[in-house]
């Protein structure tokens, strides 16, 4: 089973990949923030003379330690840079493979319609919003909480879709439906209520705009069968790759990021070594 991690940038790196290798391409591009992205982190230790109070008048010096990092800056072509990198994939992608392009409210609306445009706009089968809470809240406008992942299928005719794979939620309104369908759950909509990576949780990497676990195994499961590849090319992290092989499939990860490859080594290593 092919397990892969790149480093290098992804259209280079996409030119040697052998075509038709992935059954589903997720991607989670830079959002064209304007700034860059960095995830700070401290190492706390237990010291007298620290400048930081605790319990029962413990005191800790704190130390900020490398934290992972990419430029998010602002490009002069944004656009024409991510769908020449997204058109570059397809030939990797099987006949009956699908793409989810996972973005925000900065640029979604402008690569739909360049998708729509590059894959046809039967090919469009799904917007999923991803919807969170947490961080600051806005004065002036409605608080952003949630991202856009764009769904398009390579066939709008034939593509992977196991219903039975979707997770179950609990009904908002129990006492409506029989105690049977209370147990049970029912399936979720294209609206997903998931938080993001715990601070603290076992799943952090130090890596910023790190993408939880739940949301990509949804995907994986859903979208594909054991033994298959997921393709991701900017793969940070390596969420893709996490979801992936815990289900038994392959992957294919690149990032122009050392740092970036790095955690990925570290984190997938249990299943890199099989």
């Amino acid at each position: 089973m092919i397990r892969e991690i790149l480093e290098g940038e992804c259209l280079a790196r996409l030119a040697e990949l052998d075509a038709g290798v992935a059954r589903l391409i997720y991607i989670d591009p830079p959002f064209h923030t304007g700034t860059a992205q960095r995830r700070d982190r401290i190492k706390v230790r237990r010291d007298a003379g620290g400048a930081r109070g605790g319990f029962k008048g413990a005191r800790y010096a704190v130390e900020r330690v490398a934290s992972a990092a990419y430029a998010d800056g602002p490009r002069e072509d944004y656009l024409g840079w991510l769908i020449e990198r997204i058109e570059a994939s397809l030939r990797c992608l099987t006949d009956d493979g699908s793409l989810f392009v996972h973005l925000d409210w900065r640029e979604v609306h402008y690569v739909k319609v360049a998708l729509d445009a590059l894959l046809g706009r039967d090919a469009f089968i799904n917007e999923i919003v991803w919807a969170y809470d947490y961080g600051g809240r806005s004065k002036r406008r409605w608080p952003a909480k949630h991202d856009t992942l764009l769904f398009y299928a390579r066939d709008p005719e034939r593509y992977v879709f196991h219903y039975e794979a979707l997770p179950r939620i609990p009904y908002m309104a129990p006492g409506l439906v029989s105690a049977e369908k209370a147990a049970r759950g029912k399936t979720p909509t294209d609206v997903w209520w998931h938080t993001i990576v715990p601070t603290n949780g076992k799943e952090k990497t130090g890596y910023p705009t790190q993408k939880p676990l739940g949301v990509l195994e949804r995907i994986v499961t859903v979208h594909t069968d054991p033994g298959d590849v997921v393709l991701d090319f900017f793969a940070g992290s390596g969420t893709a790759g996490e979801a992936a092989a815990k289900h038994g499939r392959g992957f294919v990860l690149i990032d122009e990021s050392p740092e970036a490859v790095a955690i990925m080594r570290c984190r997938l290593a249990p299943y890199l070594e099989r």
